[in-house]
């Protein structure tokens, strides 16, 4: 089986979803690579690095005509299409529940394609989850971003001059990400808050040493491991405990997103006047609309003294290690599907059913 790994071209992108590592895993089990140019050249992987464990560079028609399966990390681009045929196999991040239009398209191309961002969150499939391996790097990344654009340190620090007081952070949204920022926030010595929909997050929160705000009488609950959108008498709530915290911050990160739906607005532009001078928010769901009503995706905006930075999940400013993850998901998940180099489309299996998303031209999930 010819896996061929696709150079990303969307703007500002870095990774690869294939690194040099795992192509050797996966050559040592009989797959042929093939690799576009200098598609992990921002990865900081030469194409002497896949070429070194046994893989084949050529240009980017020749990957498309050689290859059965073809392996991204973003969605597969109009461009991209013109060069997809009926025998294809595709896998990507297509974010099918926001993009019918991509799925239809695939779909009348005859081909076959599997999304890597719609993984069930179950035990089975958690060396295989890309959302999880790519929002850790993410959540830790905001933190990094957050302390640059800040003009204090996180920590509680003795001088002679005298004491400088700890900053403080709230995240918004307890995922993955906020996970991580969480105790990356805290490892840099800042005093953390945090808070999520979903009241299951709380004792998480808590045994990384942050305090979780609660919402009264909150009965919210998540969906299979992701959070839901929450109904307008939670959203009014949640404003009203976390409003305290929220002005006194130095620092808020937010991650909330609902698969296929527009990311949750939790902080408007009239709270943004409320917020301290010099306040630094880093809006992790600007690509989705965003959690910041004044956030932009990929622009840093400044209203009444604080900063707004919208950037996006994907943590491509750590390429190396976020190419690696995912590689690593790629290899587990192709492990997975086949046996003997070819796929068993065990449609029973849960993790081949809710990842297969057209199967030869035919749709099969909206």
């Amino acid at each position: 089986m010819k896996l061929g790994i696709l150079k990303e071209t969307q703007i500002g992108e870095k990774r690869v979803s294939l690194s040099p590592f795992i192509t050797k895993k996966l050559i040592e089990k009989g797959f042929e690579i093939l690799v576009e140019q200098d598609a992990g050249i921002n990865s900081s992987y030469k194409n002497g690095a896949y070429t070194d464990v046994g893989a084949t560079i050529q240009n980017r028609e020749k990957v498309f005509e050689d290859s059965q399966v073809l392996i991204k990390i973003n969605p597969f681009n109009k461009e991209d299409l013109k060069l997809v045929h009926k025998r294809h196999i595709l896998m990507s991040q297509l974010y099918h529940k926001s993009s019918p239009e991509l799925i239809k398209s695939i779909a009348d191309k005859g081909a076959t394609a599997f999304s890597m961002d719609a993984m069930p969150r179950i035990s089975r499939a958690q060396d295989m989850d890309v959302l999880s391996s790519q929002n850790n790097l993410a959540g830790y990344k905001a933190v990094i971003l957050g302390a640059y654009e800040m003009t204090k340190i996180f920590p509680l620090m003795m001088t002679a001059a005298g004491t400088i007081t700890p900053s403080r952070v709230l995240i918004y949204g307890v995922g993955v990400a906020g996970l991580q920022a969480i105790a990356t926030a805290k490892r840099l010595g800042a005093v953390v808050e945090a808070t999520d929909i979903r009241t299951e997050t709380k004792e998480q929160v808590e045994s990384l040493g942050a305090k979780f705000i609660s919402v009264e009488d909150n009965k919210e609950e998540s969906e299979g491991g992701y959070a839901k959108e929450a109904s307008e008498e939670y959203v009014q709530k949640q404003k009203e405990a976390v409003n305290k915290s929220l002005f006194q911050a130095d620092l808020v990160i937010t991650t909330a997103n609902i698969p296929g739906k527009k990311a949750p607005m939790l902080i408007t532009k009239e709270q943004v006047f409320q917020m301290k001078n010099g306040a630094v928010i880093i809006d992790l769901a600007a690509s989705q609309g965003g959690n910041c009503e004044v956030s932009k995706i990929n622009e840093k905006v400044e209203v009444n003294g604080v900063k707004v930075i919208g950037t996006t999940i994907a943590p491509e400013s750590v390429s190396t290690n976020a190419s690696e993850l995912y590689a690593k998901n790629i290899y587990n998940f192709i492990i997975h599907l086949t046996e003997d180099l070819n796929f068993k489309w065990d449609l029973e299996e849960e993790i081949t059913d809710e990842t297969l998303i057209v199967q030869e031209g035919v749709q099969r999930k909206k």
